[in-house]
């Protein structure tokens, strides 16, 4: 089934824009803020990157957007989610599982437990097919080798009906991102796609998404922990901390001058060849509870150059200037110092 266009395709309006976005979870401990006043924008043909410790609340601001949330014990408490302009928290039920798929599609982590063990993979990605296209069990399979082929998994005509224990984890992640792309979505959410596979064959995987992100123009949310996997794939970068965007930039930008504490320390503790020897740099201490965030900034009990004014006033997210105040474009920080850490 289509999805109509709406009046918010238009230039200018973004193809998915989260807007104050707050999720909690009710525990045996209290409330449990994970998302608490997320924005964000991506365009078709763009990628971001969404960066941070587990428990930043990443997932949760994906799944809420995918509509996956485990509601109870998630409650969205506020904010908005705009895909083409039209909230997609106050649409119909039945028009949000139209969305779902067919617009927006997810590929999550851990590939073995999201296939189905007792289905061939074919039948798998056939499925999308036979279920949102209508298309005969001969189409669909089909349509499945087809795209087996395009995801770069040797022999698919002979792999269509093996089953995903057969494949190894790299296999099996380019045959999730077959899924996700089966129904040609404006938007893919890859949850840390690469996490459990070795440096090599994350490079393929990452290199994969990326060329077919171009290739069919979508907008890609890339959820991560490791900046190094970003470098060459992303436009912008939001660094999430506490349930928080602690910091926006275009990619190459934040890594040359990062402007927040956080995500400092996240570019010093990654390897580095010319620091063969080197004892691994990390940030001190751990992420907060989510049900007793710190007073003030999330980050003072572990930022080298936190202050009275850090343990009492929540920083905005302001945007960052050059020292003559000439405007970075693109570039925000959620730190009452950050001249202090970009300019030095």
């Amino acid at each position: 089934m289509s999805i109509e266009l709406t009046k918010a395709d238009v230039p200018g309006v973004p193809l998915l824009e989260v807007r104050d976005l707050h999720v909690e979870f009710h525990t045996r401990e209290g409330a449990a803020k994970a998302v608490n006043g997320v924005n964000y924008t991506v365009d078709a043909g763009e990628t971001l990157a969404v960066l941070g410790e587990s428990g930043s609340g990443k997932s949760v601001t994906a799944q809420t957007i995918m509509g996956i949330l485990d509601m109870p014990p998630g409650r969205i408490t506020g904010g908005e989610i705009f895909f083409r302009g039209e909230d997609m928290l106050t649409m119909s039920e039945e028009r949000r599982r139209r969305i779902r798929g067919n617009k927006i599609a997810m590929i999550f982590q851990d590939a073995l437990s999201s296939l189905n063990p007792v289905l061939s993979v074919g039948f798998q990605l056939g499925e999308m097919f036979r279920v949102h296209r209508g298309m005969s069990r001969k189409e669909a399979r089909a349509k499945s080798i087809e795209l087996m082929d395009r995801v770069r998994i040797p022999a698919a005509r002979e792999r269509v009906n093996d089953y995903p224990h057969q494949f190894s984890g790299g296999m099996r992640q380019r045959i999730m991102i077959a899924m996700a792309l089966a129904l040609e979505p404006d938007v893919i959410i890859a949850d840390e796609p690469t996490t459990a596979l070795d440096v090599t064959v994350q490079a393929q995987v990452m290199d994969l998404l990326s060329e077919l992100q171009r290739e069919y123009d979508m907008g890609l949310i890339l959820i991560t922990h490791d900046l190094g996997v970003v470098a060459d794939v992303a436009d912008k970068i939001a660094v999430m901390y506490a349930g928080r965007i602690v910091e926006t930039a275009p990619v190459h930008e934040l890594y040359k001058r990062p402007a927040h504490p956080y995500t400092k320390g996240l570019l010093e503790s990654i390897p580095r060849l010319d620091h063969k020897g080197h004892e691994l740099y990390a940030i001190k201490g751990l992420p907060p509870s989510l049900t007793d965030i710190p007073v003030g900034c999330a980050f003072n009990p572990r930022c080298p150059q936190a202050r009275d004014v850090c343990r009492t006033d929540v920083p905005p997210l302001l945007d960052v200037t050059e020292p003559d105040g000439a405007p970075l474009g693109g570039r925000a920080s959620a730190c009452h110092f950050w001249k202090e850490t970009i300019h030095g």
